[in-house]
């Protein structure tokens, strides 16, 4: 067995993991990242896995909150190489009857893509969005940082003011079909909101779909929806250097086994292998809640109450995913579609809550909701000049376990779904790749079940609930361990945040009298969160 000293471990070279290692690297500490797989990255990363030249995104593709003010965007990564790449258009969602609601970064122009609908849908579209730019910076600022956001937060209620604040909490809870009633007359810009809410795993009406609906609405229309230059994994690789050009480093192959605690306080993690890795300082971990506080840590080390709730963690919904290799342009019906980088196909309004309450039900929809990337479209480096390499996903069920040939008949019926929008869709496909639910865990650990977001999106596993109750931060009730992963606030999505934010409380604890009286008020909070009658 061989031992290892560093400041800190990260566990996990997902991009949260190495923004966490990053960020403690800059401020002198030495850094060991241990990630289980072959590569860097997890959810960020890319491969030729259909033809040669079609270069293919493995999981995550467009990164808006990549690019806004945040911890990823603070790394200045394009001194290491980063570029980003924008389609023509943002978004486009079609209709079943053949028209489509086209975002795009300019707004005039999605105001009269969705007047299409309804003539006052685009003075409705435009005020939606002056609502936006009057707060929407100090929203990202709340939402980016650790939990309670005091500094944005009071930054956010400045600018909005009571009644302002009144309406933002409400749209907090407001689904997205009844923030569509509420403020659209046609159904364009509502399918815009209501489709982009369902990257979460969230229904039309279900409480919280509003809120993201509009917010990554309103970020595409600010920010658009980028792509880095390259593929996914040129974002990764950007982290690696940067981390390398500090003196950090990662290993591979090297999946932790166990998080070592004594006397209350990480000190290190064994490795599979037989490796030790002892921290002086701090244990970072980029994996799921459940596998931190049921695989990682001694269930011994943590409150009883704690490992209940962590039993109860929700997942995000099950995914099937298509890649496709295309000898020419998708053959779109309507060529509106042409421009855009991201596509939502398969259903109105009333049909998504349709698809979305089959999933509840435990059912295979029959008739998917299915959300698309032309990532040619969107960087012509991806694939020969004339061709296409498309990507589009799904969701299931969650089950223990999916036979090969429903996940095949999951595929036919998405490429259904592209014929019967761009017919002779099927003729231009030279080569397609599908990973199922197991298929996307085996790719990336922490996509367990093929859920994409780290957990439900859902409200009651959101801010201080979020992992579970009472956490709702970084930091965890062992000393020097911190939850860097989208199990932590604030969640899925390629932004960093969680992996920023735990650098941050592990910097903060290091101090030493600040660090005791962090450290106090943290046991505190823990103690009150956990005490349970005996």
């Amino acid at each position: 067995m061989t031992t290892t000293t560093c400041d800190a471990v990260v566990i996990g070279a997902g991009h949260n993991g190495l923004v966490a290692a990053n960020l403690l690297a800059d401020a002198g500490w030495d850094v060991i990242v241990l990630e289980a797989t072959a590569a860097p990255g997890g959810a960020v990363a890319s491969a030729e896995i259909t033809v040669p030249g079609y270069l293919s995104d493995l999981c995550s593709a467009f990164y808006p909150f990549a690019t806004l003010p945040g911890p990823l965007e603070d790394l200045n990564l394009f001194e290491y190489g980063l570029a980003w790449r924008h389609a023509p258009d943002v978004l486009a969602h079609l209709h079943p009857d053949g028209r489509a609601a086209v975002l795009n970064l300019d707004p005039q122009r999605t105001a009269a893509s969705v007047a299409d609908f309804a003539g006052a849908d685009a003075d409705a579209w435009l005020a939606l969005y002056q609502d936006w730019l009057a707060i929407g910076d100090r929203l990202i600022e709340a939402i980016m940082r650790p939990f309670p956001p005091v500094r944005g937060g009071f930054g956010l209620l400045r600018r909005a003011r009571v009644a302002g604040g009144l309406r933002l909490a409400r749209l907090g809870v407001l689904p997205v079909r009844r923030l569509g009633q509420e403020r659209f007359a046609g159904e364009g810009a509502t399918l815009l909101l209501a489709g982009s809410a369902m990257h979460t795993d969230l229904s039309p009406d279900e409480a919280g779909s509003g809120l993201y609906g509009w917010l990554l609405g309103m970020v595409g229309q600010q920010y658009g929806f980028p792509v880095p230059a390259g593929g996914a994994g040129a974002l990764t690789a950007a982290l690696v250097d940067r981390l390398a050009a500090r003196g950090g480093r990662v290993e591979y192959r090297a999946p932790a086994a166990r998080v070592a605690v004594a006397g209350g306080r990480a000190r290190g993690v064994a490795t599979a292998g037989g490796q030790r890795v002892l921290a002086r300082r701090a244990v970072l971990a980029d994996v799921p809640a459940p596998a931190l506080f049921h695989d990682l840590v001694d269930r011994r080390a943590l409150p009883a109450r704690l490992v209940e709730d962590v039993a109860r963690f929700r997942w995000d919904g099950a995914t099937v995913k298509i890649d496709w290799a295309l000898s020419g342009p998708v053959p779109w019906k309507n060529p509106a579609l042409a421009g855009a980088g991201a596509v939502h196909l398969g259903a109105d309004l009333n049909g998504l809550s349709r698809y979305a309450a089959t999933l509840a039900c435990g059912d295979v929809p029959a008739e998917p909701f299915v959300i698309a990337g032309q990532m040619t479209t969107a960087d012509p480096a991806r694939s020969p000049a004339g061709t296409e390499t498309l990507w589009a996903y799904t969701h299931l069920p969650r089950r223990s376990h999916w036979a090969e040939e429903e996940i095949a008949e999951q595929a036919e019926r998405v490429e259904a779904v592209f014929e019967d929008a761009a017919p002779g869709f099927r003729r231009l496909v030279r080569a397609r790749h599908v990973f199922g639910p197991a298929d996307l865990e085996a790719k990336n650990p922490s996509l367990v079940g093929g859920a994409l977001g780290g957990g439900t999106s859902a409200p009651y596993q959101q801010l201080f609930f979020r992992p579970v109750p009472g956490l709702g931060r970084a930091d965890t009730p062992v000393d020097r361990l911190f939850l860097a992963s989208a199990s932590a606030h604030p969640g899925g999505g390629v932004h960093g945040a969680p992996g920023a934010n735990a650098a941050r409380a592990a910097l903060a604890r290091d101090g030493a009298a600040a660090g005791r009286v962090y450290r106090a008020a943290v046991n505190a909070a823990h103690r009150a969160i956990y005490r349970r009658a005996q």
